[in-house]
């Protein structure tokens, strides 16, 4: 057994990907995630932890490596870090090695990153944390309208007039919410909008990086079919001839990039070692 465990400590949840190491090949044994809802993150994380470990009857001494990635300082037990643009770079090549652009769809921001041949990261543009472009932004806004995540997809692709919201800022575009829901414009208009607006947002940073295609979505919001839906519409517009789509398993890309990582540091420094 040649075990590794990859934790994704995000603004919202926490992902982990365990990976095992057969004759030169890697496999992905488990993944999982866990909303933090207002709890102690590394206690979540410990508690997630156990649930793996119990149910493949293994123990922490047993992996080879633990490896984390985003708020990684919250990861008590690990034997590596690794920056989550690397990680979601490693997570979607694992699963499409034709991908020569990834854009990690976060809670907090946006990210566009190039590729190198081996899932090495060669440039990278994303949004600032205030902007409206955000997974949390999204969240935010549903509550508002009374819907669940799981619905805004459904939603935005019923719509027949969508209403765009402000593309600066969370704030201005909060209120421009509020007062589409005040001139009662159907939720589906406005969940298309916002999901056009957050589209026009990817698509500068792919524009700013001259991005090569094709472009692999990874994050909690690349599985939103509306969001997807609408990057596709909007790049078609603009005539930017990209193929788009989103990575398999995109919520836990992240936390399967950081086990993949860690096994490939843990060999590297065990051939060294010989």
């Amino acid at each position: 057994m040649n075990y590794t465990l990859g934790i994704d400590v995000g603004s919202s949840y926490i992902k982990m990907a365990l990976i095992d190491y057969r004759d030169g090949d890697s496999v992905i044994v488990d993944i999982v995630n866990e909303k933090i809802r207002k709890r102690n993150p590394t206690q979540v994380i410990e508690q997630l932890e156990q649930e793996v470990f119990d149910r493949h009857n293994l123990k922490y001494e047993d992996l080879i490596y633990v490896a984390s990635t985003g708020e990684g300082e919250l990861v008590r037990r690990k034997r590596g870090h690794f920056y989550s643009m690397t990680t979601h770079a490693r997570g979607a090549y694992h699963f499409h090695p034709e991908a020569r652009t990834v854009v990690d769809l976060g809670a907090l921001y946006s990210r566009a990153i190039t590729l190198e041949q081996g899932a090495r990261v060669r440039s990278y543009a994303m949004t600032g944390q205030c902007a409206s472009g955000s997974g949390q932004f999204l969240e935010n806004i549903t509550r508002y309208l009374g819907v669940t995540l799981d619905e805004v997809g459904t939603l935005s692709m019923q719509s027949t007039d969508p209403s765009r919201t402000s593309g600066i800022c969370a704030v201005l575009a909060e209120t421009d919410v509020i007062n589409m829901v005040a001139q009662g414009i159907p939720t589906p208009d406005i969940i298309k909008g916002i999901h056009l607006s957050i589209a026009g947002r990817i698509l500068k940073l792919l524009s700013k990086l001259k991005v090569e295609s094709p472009v692999i979505l990874t994050g909690g919001m690349a599985m939103d079919k509306g969001l997807v839906a609408a990057i596709q519409e909007e790049q078609s517009k603009k005539n930017m001839a990209l193929e788009i789509y989103p990575s398999e398993h995109p919520m836990t890309a992240g936390a399967i990039g950081a086990a993949l990582w860690g096994g490939y540091r843990h060999f590297k420094l065990a051939e060294k070692a010989a």
